[in-house]
């Protein structure tokens, strides 16, 4: 028998929001890349426009800040994805995905920190 492989999901993430009409959003997404669920978002400040948080750069997207809810695909052109915006919110720590720059644990606990200062709880084992 054939084994069935599900992609993540939004409840592979998501664990617990306040309401969801305080603490999402629909924003803009920069092109060149598929965004997968659970992505670890920061904003470009000149632009308003999302895309993974880096661990280095000054365009404002290093500062975590958002996790996208839905995967999204903005390969050939900017893409409108939902995301957690504000807290109180909680979200599975597993179920984050980082930007290639966020390669140790240093650099994930920085971006957990940030998620934090906003109100998006990581947690394990949820």
């Amino acid at each position: 028998m054939p084994v069935l492989i599900q992609p993540p999901s939004m409840g592979d993430v998501l664990k617990y929001e306040a309401n969801p009409n305080y603490t999402r959003e629909s924003v803009t997404l920069l092109q060149g890349m598929p965004y997968p669920v659970g992505a670890v978002l920061g904003r470009i400040t000149a632009s308003g426009k999302y895309k993974l948080a880096t661990s280095g750069g000054a365009d404002g997207a290093q500062t975590a800040s958002a996790v996208l809810l839905y995967a999204v695909d903005a390969t050939l052109a900017d893409a409108t994805g939902i995301i957690i915006a504000r807290g109180p919110s909680i979200v599975s720590r597993a179920g984050l995905a980082y930007d290639a720059t966020v390669d140790d644990a240093a650099k994930i606990t920085t971006k957990l920190g940030q998620l934090a200062a906003v109100g998006i709880i990581p947690r394990d084992g949820v």
